[in-house]
C-alpha cells in the first residue's frame, strides 16, 4: 500500500512538472495574459478536469510559476554568495542577473508589468523576499564586523521613512540603523531597475552588451551601501 502511494505520489509529481513546463513554454509564446489552463491540457493531450485537480484555476498555476521564479532566482543568489560580505554581495548581484538573461520570461513574470485581474497572494512573500534578505544578511554581517564605511553621509531621512524603515528593521534586521537599511533598499532597487531596463530592451543603442556597465555600477552599489574590501 505504501509503494502504491508512493508511486501516486511521483506520478503527481512528474505531471505537475509537466504542466508547469508546459505554463512556461506558453509564457515565453504568449506571455502570462493568454495562459489557459485548457490550452495546456490540450498541449498535454489531458482532459481539463484532470487538470483542474492538479490546479484549480489560472491563478493557482501563476502563483505557483511566481513561487517557482522566484525560488530559483533566490537560490541562484544564495549559491553565489560566498566569501566576504562586499565580494558575496557582488557574486550575487551577478548570479541574479545571469539567472533573468537566462530565464526572462519567468523574470518578466515576477517583475514586468502587472497580470490583469491577478492580484499575488501572502504565499508569495516568503520566496520573493529570498534575494533582498540574501543582501540584508550579507550588510548586517559587515555591520556587525565593522566592515561599513561610507565615504559621504546621506542627507537625514524624513520621519516617514525613517518610520517604514525602522518596522521593516524590526522584522529583518533590528542590529541595522535605519540609514544603513534605506542604503540597502536603494541599491535593491537599483539592481532589479537595471536588470528590467536590460531584459526589456532599455540599454540598446548605449550602454548594449551591458556587463562592463553592470559590474561597474554594481561596484558602485557595494560602496555605496559602505561594503569594504576584506583587505
Amino acid at each position: 500500500m505504501g509503494a502504491t502511494r508512493t508511486a501516486r505520489e511521483l506520478a503527481r509529481m512528474e505531471l505537475t512538472q509537466a504542466i508547469k513546463d508546459e505554463a512556461r513554454r506558453q509564457l515565453a509564446v504568449d506571455g502570462p495574459q493568454k495562459l489557459s489552463l485548457r490550452s495546456i491540457s490540450r498541449a498535454l493531450e489531458m482532459v481539463s478536469s484532470s487538470l483542474f485537480r492538479y490546479f484549480p484555476s489560472r491563478d493557482d498555476l501563476l502563483t505557483a510559476l511566481i513561487i517557482d521564479a522566484y525560488n530559483a532566482m533566490g537560490q541562484a543568489a544564495e549559491d553565489a554568495a560566498q566569501g566576504a560580505p562586499r565580494e558575496a554581495w557582488i557574486a550575487a548581484c551577478h548570479a541574479v542577473r545571469a539567472w533573468a538573461k537566462q530565464n526572462p520570461h519567468e523574470y518578466a513574470l515576477i517583475y514586468g508589468s502587472p497580470i490583469p485581474g491577478y492580484k499575488a497572494p501572502r504565499e508569495t512573500v516568503a520566496a520573493a523576499a529570498r534575494v533582498p534578505l540574501l543582501l540584508i544578511g550579507l550588510l548586517s554581517k559587515a555591520w556587525q564586523g565593522m566592515r561599513v564605511e561610507y565615504g559621504e553621509p546621506s542627507p537625514p531621512l524624513t520621519p516617514g521613512l525613517a518610520q517604514q524603515w525602522a518596522d521593516v528593521g524590526r522584522e529583518v534586521a533590528p542590529e541595522l540603523p535605519v540609514e544603513v537599511l534605506n542604503r540597502g533598499g536603494i541599491v535593491w532597487s537599483q539592481l532589479f531597475g537595471m536588470l528590467s531596463f536590460e531584459l526589456f530592451g532599455q540599454f540598446v543603442g548605449s550602454v548594449d552588451p551591458a556587463d562592463e556597465f553592470f559590474a561597474h555600477a554594481v561596484g558602485q552599489m557595494a560602496d555605496f551601501v559602505g561594503l569594504k574590501s576584506p583587505f
